[in-house]
């Protein structure tokens, strides 16, 4: 089957933001909120961020009420999307060359809307996605469950099976694989020790990343 859609997650996929997110989240953020913890960074990552709270909460003993903790990350999310991260490589021509494929594209993205309306703002991406869908505007949790790419296609007028995922992190590449989407995996420096072994396919550059990509939807 041909595949009709594109699902972009941002951190990692989009942006470099990723390799921020990491560094900040097990340098600064974690500990201050989780001192007497010892969380890895995988355990979280691909998460929205409220999420995080309520799963810190539940495993872990917390330092900072809630209102603290959205604070510390809205913060570092102005930061870092304002000045700190850059386009990744390829972006732009491969959402062109869907476009004149006639493939839809969409934002699927485990942050709110504000963070990646900066990062489209800053990087003239807003007219190149036929749908921008944050975790925050679904009924139901986010990644690693489906939720979020059942709703995206559902949006797009499509099957999940009729959409290709490109994402990065274990959650997000669990979330895509449980929805039934055509899984391509994102294998960047940020992270490691994921399992990609249910990805249907597994790329490291932005040449392979389009290859793979094309790949589907000109079958």
């Amino acid at each position: 089957m041909t595949a009709s859609a594109v699902l972009f997650d941002m951190d990692g996929v989009l942006v470099d933001s990723e390799d921020y997110w990491v560094e900040l989240e097990r340098e600064r953020l974690l500990p201050e909120v989780v001192p007497d913890g010892n969380v890895d960074v995988r355990e979280i990552t691909g998460m929205n961020y409220r999420e995080i709270y309520d799963y810190l909460e539940a495993n872990y003993d917390v330092a900072v009420s809630r209102e603290g903790f959205l604070k510390r990350f809205e913060e570092t999310a102005q930061e870092l999307y304002h000045e700190r991260v850059s386009l990744l490589e390829g972006v732009h021509d491969l959402l062109a060359e869907l476009e004149e494929e006639n493939v839809a594209r969409a934002v699927v993205s485990s942050s709110p809307h504000d963070w990646i309306d900066i990062v489209l703002e800053r990087f003239d991406l807003e007219e190149s996605f036929d749908r921008v869908i944050s975790a925050e505007e679904i009924d139901g949790p986010g990644k690693p469950e489906p939720d979020i790419f059942e709703y995206a296609a559902d949006q797009l007028g499509l099957a999940p099976e009729e959409c290709v995922v490109v994402e990065d992190s274990a959650h997000g590449i669990e979330a895509a694989i449980r929805a039934g989407t055509i899984c391509i995996a994102y294998d960047i420096d940020a992270h490691d020790g994921i399992d990609y072994s249910g990805a249907d396919a597994v790329v490291t550059t932005p040449a392979a990343l389009r290859e793979a990509v094309l790949e589907q939807v000109e079958k």
